[in-house]
């Protein structure tokens, strides 16, 4: 085998190994628990309802055609896919080895794993977002699109579990309500998505963003200010939106011109 059809078995041993472990989070459950359940035991505002959680079964479809995508005999020599590889490799295990802490209640350690993760999907991004523009459309799917909405939730859930991992620890939040940090916590995770929506243009990464940002609306809508910033900040990230949509179809304007 050469190094190249290594890379690509390897790639699929790391996903089926995350799939098998997720599934088994679920089912078994490990530790006697859900993550659910273990989310809902303490009261952190930035979680969003539980059916937001679904997006892990769009992330996983997405990932299913990445791995077939990336082990095509055409693709076998793509240097992006080469690039990205180590990493993508690493999210796996940082994916597996976060379920692990979190079912057993080692929360600090999970959040250290989680920024793994986090950091391993922000090079990944970094990485497609820097190679040729003119992808094909399978690529755009499978390796752009999937990335970017992996990212958009992990960058979520990075958030989320910071909350739950700090709250669980006793912080007092040097005396800040917890209202108050979830609405600067919103206030920033819109930010960074308009952000990307202007200067990437990432519409798969925003979308996760608005997913859950409804999500939280949904949740939170009996504390108030939570609720209303939520939902403002879902107004922002719409007219950033919006905005990337017009400059894209204006630039083929300006190109032909």
């Amino acid at each position: 085998m050469t190094r190249d059809s290594i890379r690509q078995a390897v790639n699929i041993v790391a996903l089926v190994a995350t799939l098998i472990v997720n599934t088994l989070s679920n089912a078994l459950p490990i530790n006697g628990q859900t993550a659910a359940q273990i989310s809902n035991r303490l009261p952190v505002l930035f979680v969003p309802a539980n059916y937001v959680f679904s997006i892990w079964g769009l992330i996983y479809i997405l990932l299913i055609g990445f791995i077939v995508y990336q082990a095509l005999p055409a693709q076998r020599h793509n240097a992006l896919l080469r690039r990205i590889s180590p990493w993508f490799v690493l999210s796996c295990a940082a994916n597996i080895t976060w379920l692990l802490f979190f079912h057993y209640n080692q929360f600090v350690l999970s959040m250290v794993v989680m920024l793994v993760l986090l950091y391993a999907l922000i090079t990944i991004y970094r990485h497609v977002r820097a190679a040729n523009a003119a992808a094909s459309r399978a690529e755009s799917v499978w390796v752009r699109g999937t990335f970017s909405v992996y990212l958009g939730w992990i960058t979520v859930a990075t958030i989320a579990n910071a909350a739950y991992t700090l709250l669980d620890a006793g912080w007092g939040g040097f005396g800040i309500a917890d209202t108050t940090w979830t609405v600067l916590l919103l206030l920033v995770a819109a930010a960074l998505t308009a952000y990307i929506l202007l200067t990437r243009r990432d519409l798969a990464y925003a979308g996760v963003i608005l997913w859950a940002l409804v999500g939280i609306v949904v949740k939170q809508s009996a504390i108030a200010p939570v609720a209303i910033t939520a939902g403002l900040m879902v107004a922002v990230v719409l007219v950033a939106a919006v905005i990337s949509l017009l400059r894209t179809r204006s630039a083929p304007t300006r190109a032909a011109a």
